[in-house]
Parts: C-alpha cells; sequence; structure tokens
C-alpha cells in the first residue's frame, strides 16, 4: 500500500510537471487549484452602472468589467455575469453564490471585516465640476462660491463648512449639472466616475472635473482623500485573491487600466495618483505595503 502510495504521489508529480511544459495549459493547470464558485468559470457579481461595469456581446463592459475580463482571461477562466443591485453584490461574494464583485468599490475597514478585497484597479477621489472658464482645483478655491451636491452623499457636511460657500442640494445630478450650464451654481461635487463619463459623452456642455489637489486635511478629509478602488472576494477563497492580485499588478506594469480607461473619459491621471494617505498599510495589507502606481512608460 505504501508503495502505491508513493508511486502514485511521482506519476502525480510527473504529471503536474508535464502539464505545465505543454504551452497554454499553465494557467489552466493554476485555475485549478483556485476557489471557485463553477470549475473554469469565474462568477462576477455586477450593477450594470456605467462608466464601470456593464454586459454586451458576451463581455464585460465599462472600466471595471473590462480589467475584470482581462483577469479571468489572464487565469483561463470564463466569466459568468450575474447581474445584481449594488447592495446585493457584498452579500452574495459573503454567501458564496458568486466568486467575486465589481462596480467602482472603494475600500473601507468595514468591508474587510466581511469580504477579501483585492489590491486597487485605479483610484477614486473628489473632482470639482465646473466650467472651462474656472480650473478650481483646492477647498480654499470653494470659498465663497456657489457650489452644490446630490442628498445623501457623505461630503455635505464638509462642504457646509467650507468658509463663505452657499451650498445648494440637488435630488439628481441631472437636475444640478442644468443649474451648473445655466450657472446658477459654480461648482457641483457629484459621482466622480459618472459626472467624467457624462462630460465625456457631452463635450458641447464645455465644462470640466478637476481633481482636488491638495494635501490630505482631515477636517475635508472625503474631499482631499483619495480611497482604492477594489474588486471584493469570498473570505475563503484566499488562492484566487492572490491570483487576481497577480493580475492586477500586471495591469498596472502594462498600463493597461489607463488604455481601458481613456475610453470612458477617466484617462486623468489623478486617477492613478493614490494621494498621501495609505490606509491598508498595516490593516489589510503587510506595513511596508506600498500602492501601485503607473511607471513612467505610462506617460511618455
Amino acid at each position: 500500500m505504501l508503495f502505491r502510495s508513493s508511486q502514485f504521489l511521482r506519476s502525480v508529480r510527473f504529471l503536474t510537471f508535464a502539464t505545465l511544459l505543454i504551452p497554454g495549459l499553465n494557467m489552466a493547470v493554476y485555475a485549478a487549484d483556485l476557489e471557485l464558485v463553477e470549475a473554469g468559470k469565474l462568477n462576477v457579481a455586477f450593477n450594470g452602472d456605467m462608466p464601470g461595469t456593464g454586459y454586451e456581446g458576451g463581455h464585460m463592459i465599462g472600466l471595471d468589467g473590462e480589467l475584470m475580463e482581462m483577469v479571468a482571461d489572464a487565469l483561463s477562466l470564463e466569466v459568468e455575469p450575474n447581474l445584481m443591485e449594488w447592495a446585493a453584490e457584498i452579500q452574495s461574494v459573503q454567501s458564496g453564490r458568486v466568486d467575486i464583485m465589481h462596480g467602482m468599490m472603494g475600500w473601507n475597514d468595514q468591508r474587510i471585516k466581511v469580504i477579501n478585497i483585492s489590491d486597487p484597479i485605479y483610484y477614486g477621489g473628489a473632482n470639482i465640476t465646473q466650467t472651462k472658464a474656472t480650473n478650481w482645483s483646492t477647498v480654499k478655491d470653494l470659498e465663497g462660491r456657489t457650489i452644490a451636491t446630490i442628498q445623501g452623499f457623505g461630503w455635505i457636511d464638509q462642504l457646509k463648512a467650507i468658509d463663505g460657500a452657499k451650498l445648494k442640494l440637488y435630488d439628481t445630478s441631472d437636475a444640478a449639472i442644468r443649474d451648473l450650464l445655466a450657472g446658477r451654481i459654480e461648482a457641483l461635487f457629484a459621482d466622480p466616475p459618472l459626472i467624467q463619463y457624462a462630460i465625456a459623452k457631452n463635450p458641447d456642455w464645455n465644462i470640466h472635473a478637476v481633481a482636488i489637489q491638495q494635501d490630505y486635511d482631515e477636517k475635508y478629509g472625503l474631499l482631499t482623500g483619495k480611497y482604492n478602488v477594489v474588486f471584493g472576494l469570498n473570505k475563503d477563497a484566499p488562492e484566487l485573491l492572490k491570483a487576481v492580485n497577480e493580475q492586477i499588478a500586471e495591469i498596472w506594469a502594462e498600463c493597461k487600466n489607463l488604455e481601458v480607461a481613456q475610453k470612458y473619459g477617466l484617462g486623468a491621471l489623478s486617477w492613478y495618483d493614490p494621494g498621501s494617505l495609505n490606509l491598508r498599510a498595516g490593516v489589510d495589507r503587510p506595513t511596508d505595503w506600498k500602492q501601485p502606481t503607473l511607471p513612467d512608460s505610462c506617460n511618455s
């Protein structure tokens, strides 16, 4: 019996070694070791909100969606799309119904308690949407201005704290943009990727969204801070998390995130700048972990 066991193990080792020598099968063997809902498939939760995620012609679209396709392809996995409301995505990952979720989700220290979170695919932060007659990029630039945001956004109290600023609240971004174009407000804080995407689709508006460009200020933390945009995975899938992070590293190294983003109006380099704070080091990453950035070759 011992002989048979050792002979079997030698056979497995030989088979694995031989298989790895066959071109095109390396990732297939690797994928077999990943914790997946279905073998050979990457079950993906998404909400269909562009420019983040969508599904068209049998493929994920949107910035996050195309990057997800790249990860799946590199791991020799077929994407299995699972469209659902945003509120259901984290629960579906946590319960093991899907392997991974995306949709311009930001990292925070509450989410890491229930799901694993990937390395960032790019970074988010507040933008000041304004006409092209101005180029405001700091909180101080907004002092004494008529500014606006959308009901329910987390930075309302911080906007109210800007010296001399008059804050107007809107139910929708559409209504706020109409007032910006009409001159009834001077600056707007809305969902950054959605605004950038809308501006790219409507160049006749003659407006632009300028990223906040100043050091982190705790008083205006939500306005001056940056956050990791990430994928979410099940806590019981450490090998899948490792594999996904390896592919994300390749995406950064090859400038693929910037390349894809330019199609969706998100090509500004501020989307790839982590800012001055590293909130994940020593939390869900080693203390010496560095946030990824684009190599210099991406800017040439």
